[in-house]
């Protein structure tokens, strides 16, 4: 991925960040510096905190700023998650879409659309990032898809570094 334009962010818009993801997850972001990146080659729009690639963008309006993966294990969200059994690790990390028979909880408070957070339930260890196709109290369950994968461990995003 080819950096377009790196710059730092405003206090206004670091504000902003940091109330949604606070909103949305439970999660209060502690860092000196943010700077957000465009990329030449990707739809991705990135803010690194203190050089890491911890939040991006999801969305053409750019107007949801969620945890990336890498975030979400440094930050780990109180809500929002969604939980994986052993069995949906090797599809979820290689970008699958979330299947109501690998999941093993849900935060009840989700609700279809939502961006989510989705872990794995041995180690708890981050593994994807998706939006919700139905609503947290109705995820568990034998058949479909419920979560669509947006980000997840080993796509370009997650191998970006400065």
């Amino acid at each position: 991925m080819d950096v377009k334009s790196r710059h730092h962010l405003r206090d206004d818009a670091v504000d902003e960040i940091e109330t949604a993801v606070a909103d949305h997850l439970g999660v209060e972001l502690d860092a000196d510096s943010y700077e957000k990146v465009e990329f030449e080659d990707s739809d991705w729009n990135v803010v690194l905190l203190d050089g890491e690639p911890l939040v991006l963008y999801v969305g053409d309006d750019e107007t949801e700023p969620f945890l990336t993966v890498q975030g979400a294990n440094e930050y780990p969200p109180e809500r929002g998650v969604v939980t994986v059994d052993a069995g949906a690790v090797s599809f979820v990390s290689d970008g699958a879409d979330v299947m109501r028979p690998g999941i093993v909880e849900a935060d009840e408070g989700i609700a279809a659309g939502d961006l989510v957070a989705i872990n794995e339930e041995a180690h708890g260890k981050f593994l994807a990032v998706g939006r919700a196709m139905t609503d947290g109290g109705d995820m568990v369950g034998d058949s479909g898809k419920v979560v669509e994968s947006i980000h997840h461990v080993g796509d370009e995003l997650f191998e970006f570094t400065v």
